[in-house]
């Protein structure tokens, strides 16, 4: 009886195994077939070094037409902004943020963003690609954390010291031919990874966020971000990582504050809605994309989790940019 159970153990284990293996092959054969949304590569201005470059929004303004920032992007690269004076609504991922001057808004590589109106706002943006830092640096930084705060505001602590790494930064991007080239690049390294570090790093003040989520949630999140269009079964993270389901939704919970059938479902919806909103394939085609079995199966899932039809949030996001000033659709989140 034992030897009759473990085979039929086995057996299933090899099935289940198949199974993933299956879903993520078909996964991969998706992407390299589908369109993706169109993304903005990083291009520095001739004669500044490559990768990374520093700018006011004043120059910003003078540089690129209204109507192009007012589109959304999806960028290959980091933007970082700090608001020195008036304020500005960006949305990123389809939500809103307010910025007032000593928050800093931090854009990652292939979050989807739109700029608000920026007449009224001054400060500095740095724009950077990651391969720029060192490997050591961009892991301490947490540079390619999709889940980290998007808006941050340092306190008083933190606020100098931070402000004078980026105009230390700023004044060296600036000074280009006062050193040679090579030492000016690794001047400009080093100065981005203080900023950096400050910003990933921040004095937590008394009653402040819950200490750093441990290594079982940071694995489960970084399965996700990979193979979230190949499957959506908390099983299956569970014995792709070697842990009990039980111990993935502990895990998940203190680390999100969600379960962890939740923290999946909010990444498909959030890649759907990218989908929907700013690229230009069919439900059906979405559908295909993200791993389900019919496009009626996708738009059931849909509407359960974002409370209306594909096809509406589709309408309903771009009929209200079009019926709506650039500034002040974009205001909306």
């Amino acid at each position: 009886m034992f030897c009759f159970r473990s085979g039929t153990t086995n057996v299933r284990r090899a099935r289940r195994e198949s199974r993933i293996n299956f879903r993520l092959m078909m996964a991969k054969n998706r992407h390299g077939s589908a369109r993706e949304i169109p993304e903005v590569a990083f291009a520095a201005p001739a004669g500044t070094p490559a990768g990374v470059e520093v700018m006011s929004l004043a120059e910003l303004r003078r540089r690129v037409a209204e109507q192009t920032l007012a589109r959304p992007q999806r960028p290959d690269f980091h933007h970082l902004l700090a608001l020195t004076a008036g304020g500005l609504r960006h949305v990123v991922d389809f939500t809103g943020y307010a910025l007032r001057p000593g928050s800093w808004l931090w854009v990652r590589p292939g979050q989807v963003h739109q700029w608000g109106d920026l007449a009224e706002a001054e400060g500095t943006l740095i724009l950077f690609r990651e391969d720029v830092l060192d490997p050591a640096t961009a892991t301490a930084a947490r540079v390619d954390d999709p889940h980290a705060p998007v808006v941050i505001t340092p306190c008083d602590a933190d606020a100098e010291a931070v402000t004078m790494a980026a105009e230390h930064l700023s004044r060296e991007f600036r000074a280009l031919g006062q050193l040679p080239l090579e030492m000016h690049r690794a001047a400009l390294r080093h100065l981005l990874a203080v900023l950096l570090l400050r910003l990933a790093h921040l004095t937590v003040p008394a009653g402040g966020p819950a200490p750093e989520p441990d290594e079982t949630y940071l694995r489960f999140r970084d399965a996700v971000e990979r193979h979230f269009t190949a499957t959506r079964r908390v099983e299956d993270y569970a014995h792709m990582l070697g842990y009990s389901g039980r111990t993935l939704a502990r895990a998940t919970l203190a680390g999100a504050g969600l379960s962890a059938k939740e923290f999946i479902d909010r990444r498909v919806v959030l890649e759907a809605k990218r989908l929907l909103a700013h690229g230009d394939e069919t439900a059906a085609q979405i559908s295909d994309r993200l791993g389900f079995v019919t496009p009626s199966q996708f738009s059931k899932y849909f509407v359960q989790r974002a409370g209306r039809s594909p096809i509406d949030f589709r309408n309903g996001i771009r009929g209200r940019a079009e019926g709506l000033t650039p500034s002040t659709a974009l205001g909306q989140g």
